[in-house]
């Protein structure tokens, strides 16, 4: 009979911890991947059945394209605006080296995830009518330097980071802990821009400049795919938590549960409230609940406590989301009936506006307490973040016009983008589009504007998204 002999296994804590983390994060980063086809079906849902394909396709572009753009060049970007607005400088081969780095991959693909938001976000408010090549530009250009210059100005310590230019005069950082700003509202505004720079879809507005609906197609789509990001967004806010375990002086482990549970607890009841907010302000609006305004209350309230969900007490994150819930409606109108601007799914309203005014308000619900200092950051970082976007979003819409033109035909708005751009119908029966053999005939949408309406004249297409991100 022979005899075992049990050596215990000598690990490191602090090893076990990372591997771990690491296990945690690539978890959490393929949960804000799932984000992605949230996105597509709440915009899908939004627009016209002859127009859903070339929605289907910029989200599809907007991951695709975007991860190798961001890959070969936004990740350096924001590392290098990081160095230019702070005092540590930089190095331009240093701020490239994770490219031939594997053990820098995982963090990349975390980063990649929301710059992948942030960009999805943007064609829900240029839905119907944006040139499919200009769209590609922006997209690009979003990816690979819009959002990269918002994350050097933050995240990678930057002007507003706590080592910044503006941080060190103030003495504080700026704080948004998962980017309802730095990605939600990069997003919202960016597609509020090339939203007002593509102009409004035909029949919009009436020759008094009244707005006039023109219906999505399926609610059962844009519900689905809030419900969708819902989901994705714990990866999105619980997954920025990324430490999950912490070696310890004394050579041990410690479960950072406490800090995950409030930034689980704070993200559900901002959900949470942000519905109920919206369901609220939507029936006293037009008399009968709307489940499209209570989904994109939903998204709302996640989006305005994104930024603050470890930062606050859980009764100020409930706060948070249904302010964020509450203003989606007033800022929608806001957005078509005085700056009349045709922002299809709302993007600005969801991800702009309640993105913002959750942020800049953090310090009033802080655990910590209240901190004028940080109040004034709160709200300096906003108006950075918003200036640049507003900028740079605007130089490269109006590139994008002088080399494609940023708006189709009338004749293609007028038969569909599927069609027009793609070749394609997506819904070659519900449509007319199938010929006997099935193959692709004469587009004749049967949803093209017919004036749906909710009870109290509101309109039924009138509903706002998330992002990721619009999430996202």
């Amino acid at each position: 009979m022979g005899w075992a002999v049990v050596i215990p296994l000598q690990v490191d804590p602090s090893v076990i911890a990372q591997g771990v983390n690491y296990v945690w994060i690539l978890v959490v980063s393929f949960l804000i991947f799932f984000m992605q086809p949230g996105f597509a079906l709440l915009e899908a849902g939004q627009v016209r059945a002859k127009n859903v394909g070339n929605v289907l396709m910029k989200n599809m572009t907007d991951w695709a394209l975007g991860v190798l753009v961001y890959f070969l060049v936004g990740a350096g970007v924001a590392t290098i605006v990081g160095g230019l607005t702070s005092p540590g400088g930089f190095d331009v081969a240093a701020a490239f080296s994770y490219i031939g780095d594997s053990g820098a991959w995982i963090d990349w693909l975390f980063g990649a995830v929301f710059a992948m938001t942030a960009a999805t976000i943007v064609s829900g408010a240029v839905a119907e009518r944006m040139d499919f090549r200009a769209y590609i530009v922006f997209a690009a250009t979003i990816t690979g330097f819009i959002y990269p210059v918002v994350q050097g100005l933050t995240w990678s310590g930057g002007l507003l980071s706590g080592s910044g230019y503006i941080g060190a005069a103030l003495g504080v950082g700026y704080l948004d802990f998962a980017g309802a700003t730095v990605v939600h509202m990069c997003g919202g505004v960016a597609g509020l821009v090339g939203a007002k720079m593509v102009g409004p879809r035909k029949g919009r507005f009436d020759s008094n400049g009244n707005s006039q609906p023109i219906p999505g197609h399926s609610m059962l789509l844009a519900v689905l795919g809030t419900l969708i990001l819902a989901f994705g967004w714990y990866g999105f806010n619980v997954g920025t938590q990324a430490t999950v375990l912490a070696a310890t002086d004394s050579g041990g482990l410690e479960f950072m549960g406490a800090a995950l549970g409030r930034v689980a607890l704070v993200t559900t009841l901002g959900m949470g409230a942000g519905a109920v907010a919206a369901m609220i302000v939507s029936t006293s609006y037009q008399g009968k609940p709307d489940p499209l305004w209570m989904a994109n209350g939903l998204l709302a309230g996640l989006v305005a406590v994104t930024g603050a969900v470890p930062h606050v007490t859980w009764w100020g994150g409930l706060i948070l989301g249904a302010l964020g819930g509450a203003i989606v409606l007033p800022a929608y109108r806001w957005t078509v009936d005085s700056l009349k601007i045709d922002d299809v799914c709302g993007v600005f309203a969801v991800h702009g506006v309640a993105g913002a005014v959750g942020t800049a308000l953090i310090p009033v619900f802080a655990v910590s307490g209240f901190s004028g200092t940080q109040l004034v950051m709160q709200v300096v970082g906003v108006v950075v973040i918003a200036a640049w976007t507003i900028i740079a979003s605007a130089v490269v819409f109006a590139i994008a016009d002088a080399v494609f033109g940023l708006r189709v035909s009338e004749e293609e708005e007028e038969e569909g983008l599927d069609a027009g751009e793609h070749g394609v119908s997506v819904y070659p029966e519900f449509v007319g589009d199938a010929g006997p053999d099935g193959a692709l005939g004469s587009p004749t949408a049967t949803d093209g504007g017919s004036d749906v309406r909710t009870d109290g004249g509101v309109e039924q297409d009138e509903i706002v998204e998330a992002n990721g991100g619009d999430s996202q």
